[in-house]
C-alpha cells in the first residue's frame, strides 16, 4: 500500500522555519509531525494535524550526530499519541533542494523509537518525514 502525505503549504512551510531555527549545541533541529490517517484503495492518506518540535532543553549533547532526542523528547510524543487519535511522524531537514533521503544515521536511530509509537497507538501508522528545501520524503 502506498501512503501518500498531505499537508497544507503554510504547515510546510511553518514547519521548515522551525527546523532551522539554531540551537545552543545541536547543529540541527528535529520535531514530530501528528497526523490523521484515511484509508483509500491501495492508498493510506496521512493527513498533517499537527507539528510538535523538540524542545531546546530535550536535546542531548551529542556531537557525533546532528541532533540527539533524549528520552524525554520521546515520552512526550508518545504521550500526544496515547491522548489523542493520531499517529506521530519523526522529522528533520536536510539543507538542500530536490528530493531528500534518510542517511544511514536517519535509520539507524529511527528503529530504535518509532515501534514504541506502535505500542501506545497500535491503530495509526508511525514513521518519519525528512524535508529538503522543497521536497519531501
Amino acid at each position: 500500500m502506498k501512503a501518500l502525505f498531505r499537508a497544507t503549504a503554510r504547515f510546510v512551510g511553518d514547519v521548515r522555519q522551525d527546523l532551522k531555527r539554531p540551537h545552543r549545541f545541536a547543529s540541527e533541529r528535529v520535531g514530530f509531525i501528528s497526523v490523521r490517517a484515511a484509508s483509500a484503495p491501495n492508498r493510506l492518506l496521512l493527513i498533517a494535524d499537527s507539528y510538535h518540535p523538540v524542545e531546546d532543553d530535550d536535546y542531548l549533547d551529542d556531537p557525533s550526530v546532528g541532533a540527539m532526542m533524549g528520552q524525554e523528547a520521546i515520552r512526550k510524543a508518545l504521550n500526544v499519541a496515547l491522548l489523542q487519535p493520531v499517529g506521530m511522524f519523526h522529522v528533520h531537514m536536510h539543507g538542500h533542494k530536490g528530493p531528500p533521503g534518510f542517511s544511514r544515521t536517519d535509520l539507524t536511530e529511527q528503529v530504535h523509537f518509532v515501534p514504541d509509537f506502535f505500542k501506545v497507538r497500535k491503530d495509526m501508522p508511525h514513521g518519519a518525514i525528512v524535508l529538503s528545501h522543497d521536497r519531501a520524503t
